[in-house]
């Protein structure tokens, strides 16, 4: 599948394309067309920057009329693509403090949590989650609110008390939860539309160990009456299904171990089994790419992320979409899903079910509300999956879902600028640091003002 094809399929439809200020904006300037992590976008200029320090992002800022910054490159869409130049943070990726006074850290942008995490833990620190995957960067993913599992857990933006950008005059920009209120509450989740971000700081946890055990083969129908048992019953909790003879396949639970005290798991969970041995999401995958399981304890960092840094994430050659729907309608909305289950198992590899507990982020898709998540990796069929995710979208409407930021979706912008409520504010916010449009893209411009 080529770009020319992927984009006529996708929900980021093209925009116009003005003018570069010129090819090499500042020295650090390489030509070369970069992909997103798992091969399906490739971004639409070759003119990528790759500073490694404040003073380098300050210059490149003030120099180009048009860019955006890139972080891990794990997003599937276009939100971080642009037309004239790319600012990539791979470079900007180093420790900046540790305060054991306030117990935070302040990490530059490019960051990885895998990097991070096991810095903190030998140094009796833990962060209160982490995504599935350890491979992504601090910024890109709170810009994005990617999360982990959890009822009482927020995403990952949560963690964060101050964050550090450069807006589009060049400007250092320093805002902080303790000090700027609703401008810090409409920056974090920003989308790559107030500037480039440089710095995070996020809160911290005395450390701790967990264990994570699976059990196999839960029927559906006990998530009915128990959906919310099953939630509770871990730190973090995920289901997997590949929406086969209503059937969750795999039930993650991953729990805090304290003081040593390890209690036995139960060997049966509403029907499901415990599992005997380590799986992967995908069980015909293999499991050496995954945290460890069957009980054993471990750091939080080696038992939170579903996937160990060392290895491919996920499948690797893949797509993935994500809706977000208030937890009261998590049955309901799982059940609107396995309605089409006879069209979407032969595309994909598999479905993941999460919560995440509300937040007070403008632009998160948990603003104000707990939700479920529906995630679903899929084969690397782009016409088909592009054909599959408005039937989706149309069973899981009654429940106004919001996608994920950095997913694949065809959300009409009208209707998915209604249910962020914050929009208008956030809006004005982002003109506040950008009043010429100097970070925004084709995606911004038809997601958010499209009109």
């Amino acid at each position: 599948m080529n770009k020319r094809t992927f984009l006529k399929t996708s929900s980021l439809l093209a925009g116009g394309v003005s003018l570069s200020c010129f090819a090499g904006c500042e020295p650090s300037a390489k030509k070369e067309h970069l992909r997103n992590w798992a091969g399906n976008l490739e971004y639409s200029t070759g003119n990528v920057h790759y500073p490694k320090t404040v003073e380098q992002v300050q210059a490149i800022v003030k120099k180009c009329n048009k860019l955006k910054a890139l972080g891990s490159q794990h997003s599937f869409n276009k939100i971080a693509d642009s037309n004239e130049n790319l600012v990539s943070l791979k470079d900007l990726n180093k420790l900046v403090a540790l305060d054991k006074l306030s117990n935070t850290v302040t990490v530059e942008a490019g960051m990885k949590y895998g990097e991070l995490a096991p810095y903190l833990h030998q140094n009796g620190y833990a962060l209160s989650n982490l995504a599935s995957l350890p491979h992504i960067s601090v910024a890109g993913a709170c810009a994005t609110a990617t999360h982990g599992s959890g009822v009482k857990n927020g995403n990952l933006s949560t963690a964060v008390s101050a964050i550090e950008f450069v807006n589009a005059a060049g400007d250092v920009i320093t805002l902080s939860r303790s000090k700027d209120g609703d401008q810090f509450y409409g920056a974090v989740v920003g989308l790559g539309a107030l500037g480039i971000v440089t710095k995070v700081t996020l809160d911290l946890l005395p450390t701790f160990n967990m264990k994570q055990v699976v059990y196999r083969n839960l029927p559906m129908s006990e998530l009915k009456n128990n959906f919310d048992d099953i939630q509770s019953r871990g730190y973090s909790v995920s289901l997997f299904t590949d929406w086969k003879n209503k059937n969750i396949n795999e039930v993650w639970i991953k729990s805090r171990v304290e003081s040593g005290n390890i209690t036995p798991a139960d060997l049966e969970l509403y029907g499901a089994k415990l599992a005997t041995k380590n799986l992967h999401p995908v069980e015909d995958q293999s499991a050496e790419t995954v945290t460890d399981q069957m009980g054993i304890a471990g750091p939080w960092y080696e038992r939170m992320p579903h996937f160990k840094m060392g290895f491919k994430p996920s499948t690797g050659k893949e797509l993935q979409s994500e809706y977000f729907v208030p937890i009261e309608h998590a049955y309901e909305a799982m059940m609107a899903i396995e309605e089409m289950h006879e069209q979407i198992t032969p595309h994909l590899f598999i479905s993941e079910i999460r919560t995440i507990n509300a937040d007070s982020f403008w632009m998160s898709p948990c603003y104000k509300k707990t939700c479920v998540t529906f995630h679903t990796t899929w084969k690397q069929d782009v016409d088909t999956v592009m054909k599959l995710l408005p039937i989706m979208e149309e069973k899981l409407a009654p429940f106004n879902p919001i996608p994920h930021w950095a997913k694949l979706f065809t959300i009409p912008p009208k209707v998915l600028q209604l249910r962020h409520e914050k929009l208008p504010a956030f809006k004005q916010l982002a003109n506040r640091y950008d009043p010429k449009g100097k970070f925004r893209n084709e995606f911004l411009d038809k997601v958010l003002y499209n009109s």
